[in-house]
């Protein structure tokens, strides 16, 4: 009996998605609980495996291929009456034929991941995929071996460069007196010497999906920026003195996200219309604080959200954090993860970035971003001295939000920041 292979329920509001690999081809044998193929949606990556065992019978679509909610993407033939029909057909040549084509090679081979390896990302997957590659060519450079786009594309245009080196050398030895030839491009484009190249590469869905909400939330809201700097010599002494002993208990280190998600909360419960949305003509006050943490990945921005921030330890902060950046990264986030947060704190400063201004992460009307920590002279009690500073940056949608009141938001910020015992009393 041939069982139909669909694309499974993805979560509220999501109705369609993409075929980001396939991990299984045409004619290969499927035991139930095989992971078939990975979905690409808006927001995560979702595997589909097998149901049960047998033959994978047709692959009706592709790397690449938007497919909608209930839509049949394969069939798997149930393996007793693949046996049979083998038998009865052909005898055993038949039945060798069809364990030969289960062993034969892929173009999107499974990636059998270990502890100290983990798979490639999805993105550098598709793009191996996209341009005949065997990823298990490609060595990554990150520090537990993980291929990302950058490791698929440097491989590319390594080959790019030997093909050009072979050739040159070819028509010296050959022809020395005639212009060298452009080689092909593993691209799929001829690769003029000497000339700049291009290269296209599809937007992957969740991309899609940042570049229209960016824009949105700068076409639906009224964004404006304010800017302040803080002293972190409090922060900076606290965790030099107690990060021993902190990480020895809780087994987490005490990290910078945690005195900033508590400054975040006090602030928020002194100035609540910046934990708050618009619907309509109404104002949406929440008397909750779940603080959205974004990430950077191999295929985009994520923001996971930290739940009922204010009822949580330091230790229980700096230890949720973690894990869910760990699983932003691995694509191992759940829906649940991403959804309901109502205010969001960015911390460029681990790029490297001075300063700069953060995007509403709608409908939320307001955002906090965190910078590079520098030694930089200032005044303080008449005298120039060196301090660790870090400008921060808080954007927020003026429809409801006065400049007043973000300002004064900010100043609060940095009030406890540099004053953290009462981070214990207001956060």
């Amino acid at each position: 009996m041939s069982v139909e292979i669909r694309v499974p329920t993805l979560g509220e509001s999501i109705v369609d998605a993409t075929i980001a690999s396939w991990h299984k081809k045409e004619g290969d044998l499927i035991q139930s609980g095989d992971v078939l193929l990975e979905l690409e949606t808006d927001k995560v990556n979702v595997e589909v495996n097998a149901e049960q065992d047998g033959v994978l019978q047709k692959v009706t679509k592709q790397v690449g291929d938007s497919v909608a909610v209930g839509e049949v993407i394969a069939v798997i033939e149930d393996s007793a009456r693949t046996s049979d029909g083998v038998a009865k057909s052909s005898g055993n040549s038949s039945t060798e034929t069809v364990s030969q084509q289960s062993l034969g090679s892929s173009t999107q081979p499974t990636w059998q991941s270990t502890d100290s390896q983990r798979p490639p990302s999805p993105l550098a997957r598709r793009i191996a995929a996209e341009h005949k590659v065997d990823i298990a060519q490609v060595k990554g450079s990150s520090p537990h071996g993980r291929v990302t786009k950058e490791d698929v594309v440097q491989y590319l245009e390594q080959n790019v460069q030997n093909a050009r080196t072979q050739s040159t050398m070819s028509s010296i030895a050959v022809a020395p007196a005639q212009p060298v030839q452009s080689p092909p491009s593993p691209l799929g484009q001829p690769v003029p010497v000497g000339v700049g190249r291009e290269e296209r590469i599809r937007m992957s869905r969740r991309r899609q999906t940042i570049a229209q909400r960016l824009v949105q939330a700068q076409q639906t809201a009224a964004m404006l920026t304010t800017f302040n700097e803080i002293d972190m010599s409090a922060v900076i002494d606290i965790r030099a003195r107690r990060k021993e002993t902190f990480k020895e208990k809780h087994n987490v280190s005490l990290g910078f996200m945690s005195f900033f998600t508590k400054a975040a909360v006090g602030a928020l419960k002194a100035f609540p219309f910046l934990n708050a949305e618009i619907q309509g003509t109404e104002i949406i006050l929440k008397h909750y604080y779940d603080i959205g943490v974004a990430v950077s990945t191999d295929d985009g921005l994520v923001v996971p959200v930290l739940r009922d921030a204010d009822r949580k330890s330091f230790a229980e902060i700096e230890r949720e954090v973690a894990e869910l950046a760990k699983r932003a990264r691995s694509n191992t986030l759940a829906l649940a993860d991403l959804q309901g947060g109502t205010f969001t704190i960015t911390n460029g400063g681990i790029f490297g970035s001075l300063l700069s201004t953060p995007i509403l992460n709608g409908p939320q009307v307001g955002i906090l971003g965190m910078h590079k920590i520098e030694q930089r002279p200032i005044a303080l009690n008449g005298q120039v001295v060196i301090r660790p500073m870090m400008y921060v940056a808080m954007s927020y949608d003026h429809r409801i939000v006065d400049g007043s009141e973000a300002v004064r938001f900010l100043v609060k910020i940095k009030e406890m920041v540099e004053d953290p015992e009462t981070l214990l009393l207001e956060g």
